[in-house]
């Protein structure tokens, strides 16, 4: 009897390769819908789920099935669909959890763009879009990217803030550097009454970062700094300085240089607290995190996926004497405490 891989070659992962445009666009569609908010809220048949959502039985049926094949959905012998625990949590708008306007950003027009044409990426070295793609001053993808990714990032923030710690009996000054949606220094903020945040972005992205920091009761306790993280003054005598998923966008020079400016700007027994997408050394492992490799090809000139290895001969090359790292359990990211 042949087993398993005595069958010979498959076309299956080619074609799931393939196809996986029609799972991103049928997510997206049913996002758009507010299918499964309709479905929390009771509506489990064709009919009525055709018309909570103002479509075509046909088109309900036909997407609620695929759903169900992608794993969003369950379907019983009545054939009524009812969310699964995660749809449940990320994709009923009525949850605290609640994910959807991810899209605003990573299907985002720029986005999408920017992974057209991925052989130019590979031959150049780099992204094909304009003016240094992402990073260009004052891209607008970035105040989408604040409005959309701020509840996917409170979970980091949150277990980021466990890890933390944050002396007591006087203030602590933290600068948080391209704060864009500002949930980490507005979270480190809500746990500890004594932290004071400076964020540092582009004006529009402030904006987004504002309207957090009042929704979170911290508004008082946070002001903005206007400019680019390489242009803008940091000052001195912080007890923090937060880089959190910005490193990745830049080449080891560029970062080096960012670095020994963070450290100017700490007090004595500073810490630079960095969170990233960091691969093993494999580069391949684990899948989310070395995969934003690829990301960075297509969306920025010179940016990458750093191993820890990389990141502490970073830092250390800066003039930290020593960096730590913290795994953040269930997303795709690392603490990096660095010492000044």
């Amino acid at each position: 009897m042949m087993s398993h891989q005595d069958a010979g070659p498959s076309p299956a992962l080619l074609m799931d390769a393939l196809g996986a445009h029609v799972r991103t666009a049928a997510l997206k569609g049913a996002i758009e819908l507010d299918l499964f908010t309709a479905i929390a809220a009771g509506n489990e048949t064709v009919a009525e789920l055709a018309g909570a959502c103002g479509a075509s039985e046909r088109g309900i049926r036909i997407l609620c099935d695929y759903l169900v094949i992608l794993g969003f959905l369950t379907k019983d012998e009545r054939r009524h669909y009812r969310l699964t625990a995660d749809s449940a949590a990320f994709l009923d708008r009525r949850s605290p959890l609640y994910l959807g306007g991810v899209t605003e950003f990573v299907l985002s027009p720029m986005v999408m763009e920017a992974h057209r044409d991925i052989a130019a990426a590979v031959r150049k070295g780099g992204t094909v879009l304009p003016d240094e793609g992402t990073i260009a001053p004052e891209h607008p993808v970035w105040v989408r990217f604040a409005r959309g990714m701020a509840p996917l990032m409170r979970l980091s923030a949150q277990l980021m803030a466990n890890i933390v710690e944050v002396p007591g009996g006087r203030p602590v000054r933290v600068l948080d550097v391209a704060a864009g949606h500002g949930v980490f220094g507005i979270t480190l903020a809500q746990r500890h009454p004594s932290v004071e945040v400076v964020a540092l972005d582009w004006p529009a992205v402030l904006e987004v970062a504002r309207e957090n920091a009042e929704a979170a009761g911290v508004a008082e306790r946070w002001r903005p700094l206007r400019g680019s993280a390489f242009d803008e003054p940091f000052g001195e005598g912080y007890d923090m300085v937060l880089l959190t998923n910005f490193l990745h966008h830049f080449d080891v020079p560029t970062c080096e240089a960012l670095l020994r400016k963070a450290r100017a700007a700490l007090s004595e027994g500073g810490r630079a607290i960095t969170v990233e997408m960091v691969p093993n050394e494999d580069r391949v492992s684990p899948p989310g995190a070395a995969s934003f490799a690829m990301t960075m090809l297509v969306q920025t000139s010179r940016g990458d996926a750093y191993t820890e290895a990389e990141l502490g001969a970073m830092f250390g090359r800066a003039g930290f004497s020593r960096t730590e790292f913290h795994p953040l359990p269930s997303t795709r990211q690392e603490l990096a405490i660095s010492y000044r």
